[in-house]
């Protein structure tokens, strides 16, 4: 996952500060992030939306090529969350009438009920990654959600089983997957934060669903896992629950957190082969990183896996900071990368 040849490629996990003339920010901080449809945090009006979020993904686009990053993601501007965009508009699923499903941290929330086969109807991003594509000359990441996560961000009242569900979701993951690449992605990334919330069944199914998502695709793919947002999420466990397992995934590259939980950087090493996402920013501090700090915390990453095959990123999405923060965590975050390629060269 190169930015062309580029050493420590510097990208965005997925989300970037949304702003504060497009969503309630304080609504969506209060609550966990949605899984069925939230049309009340936007603060813009039905009819203007798509342009305020078309303007809003400029900005993010804008910031990330000012910042200096190499990859650009859209900042996904037009999601609630990372996965209801997309979990919503499938087949199978009544979004009217939610169902329950305990979120990572045990509380319950409200979520999609699946009451059919869960199928794609439709591209759900494939316009996102055109306009991104359309926006910059650098390369592209988008981001989808995990088959294994929206599983389990769902109330079950039609499978006999999670695993057969997660399949399903799987293969309609693929579907998108192959139709973001077809419309100019250069990197698509799955979101599988439940695979760190929830091993066993991550062991006994969601493994072989995000096989499944991947199967027969051509093009560069990442998996994102994480310990959950900083803004909501406030305790982090000493290390991942679920990483070695990733050996056994056909994705190229594996995203993760350091910064904030201090993670023991020798797991890397059961990764050999896998470009390594390292997540370098602590998204829990509202102070920003010196370049220096965020330099430290890639040599640490550089102690068990080769450079060549590190990209540089935040530890999880900066959809919830202030916009002056996440630009100059990202503004760092450059920065850093860029003395340490220069010790490395």
């Amino acid at each position: 996952m190169s930015a062309g040849n580029r050493l420590l490629p510097t990208s965005l996990v997925g989300s970037y500060a949304m702003p504060d003339w497009l969503i309630d920010k304080a609504k969506l901080a209060g609550r966990f992030p949605p899984r069925t449809r939230a049309a009340e945090l936007w603060r813009i009006a039905p009819e203007f939306l798509e342009e305020a979020q078309n303007d809003a993904t400029l900005i993010a686009i804008r910031d990330q090529e000012r910042a200096g990053l190499d990859i650009i993601t859209d900042g996904e501007m037009r999601r609630e969350s990372y996965s209801n965009r997309f979990a919503t508009a499938l087949e199978g699923v009544d979004i009217d009438n939610p169902g329950t499903a305990l979120d990572r941290s045990g509380h319950p929330n409200p979520v999609p009920r699946v009451v059919g086969k869960v199928r794609r109807k439709h591209a759900v991003e494939v316009e996102d990654v055109k306009f991104l594509r359309a926006n910059t000359d650098r390369r592209v990441k988008i981001t989808v959600p995990g088959p294994f996560t929206m599983s389990q961000q769902a109330q079950n009242d039609f499978y006999e089983s999670e695993a057969e569900m997660a399949m399903d979701y799987a293969a309609a993951v693929n579907e998108e997957i192959r139709d973001l690449f077809a419309a100019g992605a250069d990197i698509v990334q799955i979101d599988e934060p439940y695979m760190q919330a929830r091993p066993e069944k991550a062991e006994e199914y969601g493994l072989e669903a995000l096989n499944a998502a991947l199967a027969g695709v051509k093009g560069e793919t990442a998996v994102h896992i994480c310990f959950g947002y900083a803004a909501i999420i406030h305790a982090r466990p000493e290390g991942y629950s679920f990483l070695p397992q990733f050996s056994g995934c056909s994705c190229n590259a594996v995203s993760i957190e350091t910064a904030q939980s201090n993670l023991d950087t020798s797991v890397l090493e059961t990764l050999p082969d896998k470009t390594i996402i390292l997540g370098v920013l602590d998204l829990s501090d509202p102070e920003i990183e010196t370049p220096e700090k965020v330099a430290e915390r890639i040599r640490r990453g550089l102690e068990h896996h080769p450079a060549e095959k590190i990209v540089v990123a935040p530890d999880c999405g900066l959809k919830y900071l202030p916009r002056d923060v996440a630009f100059g965590k990202m503004k760092a975050m450059a920065d850093g990368a860029a003395i340490v390629r220069a010790e490395l060269q």
